[in-house]
């Protein structure tokens, strides 16, 4: 091996006598370690550990590897057909297609770090799926403590109602597709600089479902989809707060070819208190008593989220005191309890007063 040559097995952290089993096992735990969109990821680490894995793992390459070094051929890219972005985009199972190195599937490697899986490992490739839709709602403070239910009109693509989604014309044959013979998939193989590289993509002749109907449907033209305006009643629930969004899954649009259903994101935005403030789920008024109900206490009328409620000031109130009523707050979201209600005290001072008055202040003024 040459000054220059690449060390494929220092790469790997194996020993030269490594068996195919090590090698794969050393290759999935540097991968996984260093793949670019894990933190702390190197893409240029994860190129070379594909690079040597790609030499070892092909048993004729790993013997001329051996005998030569890492020039004994020239490493050129990814080959005809598949670049960098190509190669992540299958180690993301992402693209509708998944790829097989050495042995090492991709996708089923990476799905989990993305939230994606290998349609091979399911033995069929997945359809299409709908687009999601986003919707705002507008809604009022109390309508958000306590939830409310509305009903929004939308204008989105939704299943066919001639051909209930599957594209066909109602009873009209249904036939094993030619393409991918009932598969639902196809199978290419691709050279890379990785090896041999096997795509496994939806079949686009049956979009992944095995069979196609004789006759198209002439309501949708095949797609089982089209533009409606859909009325959905949706709950709000209790103690959203501004800016929330709830999902509701499969209410988004339809996608074709019986695909699944997108989901509906629906955004609250809610309209401010001229009385309350929200922090979590308590609230807070501001109330305001004169000064002789604050030295010797009373009662006053608050408005909380129920309603009126006369409240007991203790004697002795300074400013700005927060008087606590329990469970008078806004429904925690998801639970059946409530936050507090907070009033606060402002003590109002008047800006002129009798003469009669102002002696008897005067009196009291060394005793307070």
């Amino acid at each position: 091996m040459s000054p220059m040559a690449k060390d494929y097995y220092k790469i790997l952290g194996v020993s030269k006598n490594a068996s195919p089993e090590e090698l794969k096992k050393a290759f999935k735990k540097l991968a996984m370690e260093h793949h670019p969109d894990r933190p702390g990821g190197n893409e240029q680490k994860f190129k070379e550990i594909n690079e040597a894995y790609q030499v070892l793992g092909d048993a004729e390459k790993r013997q001329r590897y051996d005998q030569f070094g890492s020039d004994f051929e020239q490493q050129g890219g990814f080959g005809q057909g598949m670049n960098w972005e190509d190669f992540m985009r299958g180690a993301r199972g992402q693209g509708g297609a998944t790829f097989d190195f050495g042995g090492v599937d991709l996708g089923d490697l990476f799905g989990g770090m993305f939230g994606g899986a290998s349609s091979a490992r399911y033995g069929r490739a997945s359809a299409s799926r709908g687009q999601d839709i986003q919707v705002d709602v507008e809604i009022d403070f109390k309508e958000a403590a306590f939830g409310v239910q509305r009903e929004l009109s939308l204008r989105k693509q939704s299943s066919c109602d001639v051909c209930g989604g599957s594209g066909g014309e109602p009873g009209s044959k249904l036939d094993t597709c030619s393409t991918c013979r009932g598969q639902g998939q196809v199978v290419q193989n691709q050279r890379s600089f990785l090896g041999m590289m096997q795509t496994v993509a939806t079949c686009p002749t049956c979009h992944g479902r095995g069979k196609i109907h004789a006759k198209k449907c002439q309501h949708c033209g095949g797609d089982g989809i089209l533009s409606k305006t859909s009325d959905i009643k949706i709950k709000v629930p209790a103690g959203i707060a501004d800016g929330q969004s709830i999902r509701l899954e499969g209410y988004g649009e339809a996608a074709p070819h019986q695909g699944a259903s997108g989901d509906l994101y629906v955004v609250a935005h809610v309209r401010p208190s001229k009385i309350f403030t929200r922090v979590g789920f308590d609230v807070y008024t501001d109330n305001e008593i004169g000064f002789t109900e604050a030295a010797f206490g009373g009662t006053i009328s608050v408005e909380t989220l129920d309603g009126p409620l006369s409240v007991a000031v203790p004697a002795g109130t300074a400013a700005n005191q927060l008087i606590r009523l329990k469970g008078k707050g806004v429904t925690e979201l998801g639970r059946a309890s409530r936050g507090d209600h907070y009033v606060k005290i402002k003590i109002r001072v008047p800006k002129k007063i009798s003469k009669n008055a102002k002696k008897l202040l005067e009196e009291l003024k060394d005793e307070l």
